[in-house]
C-alpha cells in the first residue's frame, strides 16, 4: 500500500482543520487496527510530534516500518555522535522497537553545517549497525536539495511537502531526480493540514487574501466530477515518481474514508494554473492565524 501514516495528530494538537484535538490513546488502537486491515505497513513520526512516539510504544506498532525525524542540532554540540546515538536509542526505547526503517532530519543544512562530516557519519554508522534502514531528510523547500547536490552529499530518501497547489517539487525537476537516481521520495502535506478540504465557509480570514484562486480550484473540481478528498489524492497516489504517500488522520473513519476516495477512473491532470507559488500559503509556518 502506498499510503502511509502520518501521527503528529496522536502526539499534538496538529493541523489547521483539526476541531477535535489530539487523538485520544483508544482511537489510535482503532486506527492503526484499520491501517493494517488495508495493508498499510509505513508510520511517520517524529522526536518533535509531542507525545507520538510515547503513544505508539504504547499501542505496538511492531508490525509497521517507522520513519521517525531527529530534531535540530542544538548550537555547540561537541560530539554529535552521542547525540544521534542517544537520540535514536531513546526513539526506540518510546517505541519499544528494534530498529527504524528511516530515520530522516527534520533540518536538512545540518548535514551541511555539521563539521568534518560528523552527522554524515553517524547517521551512516547506524546503518551499517542495522539499527536504521535508510538515512535522510525532510525537507520544506526543493532549494534544500540543491544545497546537498552543492555540497555532493547523497541521501537514501527525501520526504518533501507536494500537493494539488504546491508542485514545486515537480516544476524544479526534483521529483523526476529523485526518481531517476533511485532515491526514495515520501510526500506530506497532501490535504496542507487539511486546508484544501476546507469549504469557504470553514477557512480562517487570513486565506482570504487567496479566495479567486480557491474559487478556480474548487471550480475544476466540481467541472471534473471530483471532490477536494479524490482530486487531492488521486493525484499523488498514481504518480510512479512517489513512494509513499503520507496522510493524518484523526479517528478510523476519517481513514477509511481517504482509503475509499483512491481511484484511477477519477484521476485527471491538474492544470499548471491551478499550481501556486506563493510562500505565504503554501508553507503553513508562515500563516498568521
Amino acid at each position: 500500500m502506498k499510503i502511509a501514516l502520518g501521527t503528529a495528530q496522536f502526539g499534538l494538537n496538529y493541523g489547521v482543520s483539526n476541531v477535535s484535538g489530539q487523538v485520544k490513546t483508544p482511537e489510535v488502537r482503532s486506527i492503526l487496527k484499520e491501517a493494517i486491515k488495508y495493508n498499510i505497513d509505513t508510520l511517520d513520526t517524529a522526536i518533535v510530534y509531542g507525545s507520538s512516539e510515547k503513544i505508539l510504544g504504547k499501542v505496538g506498532v511492531g508490525q509497521f516500518n517507522i520513519v521517525t525525524k531527529l530534531p535540530p542540532i542544538p548550537k555547540n554540540i561537541n560530539d554529535i555522535d552521542s547525540w544521534v546515538t542517544n537520540h535514536v536509542k531513546s526513539s526506540l526505547d518510546r517505541m519499544s522497537i528494534k530498529s527504524i526503517s528511516r530515520l530522516l532530519l527534520h533540518r536538512s543544512a545540518d548535514l551541511i553545517e555539521t563539521p568534518n562530516n560528523k552527522l554524515f557519519e553517524s547517521l551512516h554508522r547506524l546503518k551499517d549497525l542495522g539499527v536504521v534502514d535508510k538515512v535522510g531528510v525532510s525537507i520544506y523547500d526543493p532549494e534544500e536539495l540543491d544545497a546537498l547536490e552543492d555540497c555532493g552529499i547523497r541521501v537514501d530518501i527525501v520526504q518533501a511537502p507536494f500537493n494539488i497547489i504546491d508542485r514545486r517539487l515537480e516544476t524544479s525537476g526534483w521529483i523526476n531526480k529523485l526518481k531517476q537516481t533511485g532515491v526514495e521520495l515520501h510526500t506530506r502535506s497532501v490535504f496542507l493540514q487539511g486546508l484544501i478540504l476546507q469549504k469557504e465557509e470553514q477557512r480562517s480570514p487570513y486565506f482570504d487574501t487567496w479566495k479567486d484562486y480557491f474559487d478556480k480550484l474548487s471550480e475544476w473540481i466540481k467541472d471534473t466530477k471530483q471532490t477536494s478528498l479524490s482530486a487531492s489524492l488521486n493525484f499523488l497516489y498514481f504518480n510512479t515518481e512517489i513512494d509513499k504517500v503520507i496522510v493524518g488522520v484523526q479517528n478510523k473513519n476519517q481513514l477509511v474514508e481517504i482509503l475509499n476516495s483512491i481511484s484511477d477512473i477519477h484521476n485527471f491532470l491538474i492544470p499548471r494554473d491551478l499550481m501556486i507559488d506563493d510562500p505565504m500559503l503554501i508553507n503553513p509556518t508562515n500563516w498568521k492565524l
